[in-house]
């Protein structure tokens, strides 16, 4: 194409600014630059929907490709491709000339083919006396060579969002799967918990999933299924490690009757308790204390806390419990963020510094928070404390709560993974830039 030329449509179309861009766009070829024809066609076939062209467009470009007489698309061998309407129709699958012209409309329109229209609006080319072509009329293939890269780049980033889809759909059609099944099994095991409820947020995250999705669409979806998966598996595993319990405790009570009656152990005068002072420690004001310190003596020492953000079993907590990833604890409480240390959090420790704050305005009474330490795991019980601070009036007593939410995981009937979704759902894209 001719340096700083510039060329109008023939007839009654009429000229556009684009038209005037997509020609000044073709100068910019780089010297000596080529490109395969049909492998950059298939890259255009991939970037369809970002170019903006439909599928009859890319059949007409296919045709008039196949006018171009290289492999290569290049300047040295001239760009511009001049086939007849009938030759062009034939090649275009028998696509009739109303058809035609309208589809080259939108090839132009899209910035990938080039009119250069000769005075009476045919299509030819002059030659010299060698036969070499001086002069041609037709469409020019320029644009192509010039967005080469562009188009090589939309289409690679077309195949990584397909790809990014088809395994989203597969880890959201496993996950569905999954909680299908577990729900089924925990019914029918007779495992105690809210199943009616697991399976009412189940069927409505289902009814989310829009018929044509996008990647984006799919990831929060599938990151509520496994979160909804996980507290499943957290319900379920603490019912195995509950039976497995029972089944030792049961074993110790058999040892203990078949041991040897006539021992001559006895015990230390300053170890035995009177049955009367024991009833007064068990019954004194005390005694919520006592218990409580009584569970962590029993428990075994831990390994130190996690301070991430992932989502692995807590060392502190209690017994088969799982804290969630500090990042998803924040999205669904970002109230928390206002107390910890310098109004931000960017730890577990910081976020159980601010429970302490929190639990105190409350009105939390500190045993009721120790218990809740013991009986959950320290991060757990400050996971909780975010969530009844999120939730705001809507708890007329917050120390009462947080003690009933204790009983309830002791005996294996509390998840807090299910109040943790039902925050981030209500509070929605606003509080997601806190993860």
């Amino acid at each position: 194409m001719e340096s700083g030329y510039v060329t109008t449509p023939f007839g009654r179309r009429p000229m556009s600014l684009g038209m005037l861009a997509s020609q000044q766009l073709a100068e910019t070829i780089e010297p000596g630059m080529k490109r395969s024809k049909w492998k950059l066609f298939r890259a255009i076939c991939e970037a369809r929907p970002a170019l903006g062209v439909t599928d009859r467009a890319l059949t007409v470009l296919d045709a008039l490709l196949t006018f171009y007489p290289d492999d290569e698309i290049s300047e040295e061998k001239g760009l511009i491709v001049f086939p007849s309407n009938a030759q062009l129709s034939l090649r275009a699958r028998g696509m009739t000339p109303a058809t035609l012209r309208r589809h080259i409309a939108v090839l132009v329109e899209a910035g990938l083919i080039l009119r250069k229209d000769s005075p009476n609006g045919k299509r030819y080319a002059r030659r010299d006396r060698a036969g070499a072509i001086g002069e041609a009329f037709g469409f020019s293939v320029a644009p192509l060579l010039a967005r080469a890269v562009e188009i090589e780049s939309l289409a690679a980033q077309a195949v990584a969002d397909r790809e990014l889809l088809r395994v989203t759909r597969e880890r959201l059609t496993v996950c569905r799967r999954d909680i299908s099944k577990l729900i089924a099994a925990a019914l029918e095991e007779g495992v105690s918990g809210d199943w009616e409820g697991i399976s009412a947020m189940f069927r409505a995250l289902l009814a989310r999933i829009p018929r044509v999705a996008t990647a984006e669409d799919l990831a929060p979806l599938l990151d509520e299924m496994g979160l909804l998966r996980a507290e499943i598996v957290n319900m379920l595993e603490r019912r195995i490690k509950t039976k497995k319990t029972d089944a030792n405790e049961s074993q110790i009570e058999h040892h203990k009757q078949n041991s040897n009656p006539n021992s001559n152990y006895e015990l230390e005068p300053s170890f035995e308790t009177k049955q009367g002072e024991k009833a007064a420690a068990d019954n004194g004001p005390n005694a919520g204390r006592l218990s409580a310190e009584r569970r962590l003596k029993q428990q075994k020492p831990s390994g130190g806390m996690s301070n991430g953000a992932g989502g692995v079993a807590d060392p502190g907590a209690g017994p088969g419990l799982k804290s969630f990833p500090l990042g998803l604890v924040l999205q669904a409480c970002p109230s928390i963020l206002d107390y910890g240390p310098g109004g931000s959090i960017g730890n577990w420790r910081d976020l159980m510094s601010a429970a302490v704050v929190v639990r105190s305005m409350l009105g939390v009474s500190p045993s009721a928070y120790e218990e809740a330490c013991s009986g959950m795991g320290p991060e757990n019980a400050a996971t909780v404390i975010a969530c009844i601070l999120e939730r705001g009036g809507h708890i007329n007593s917050p120390g009462g709560y947080l003690r009933d939410l204790t009983r309830r995981t002791e005996r294996g009937e509390f998840a807090i993974g299910p109040m943790l979704m039902a925050l981030v759902r209500a509070n929605g894209p606003a509080a997601r830039h806190a993860s």
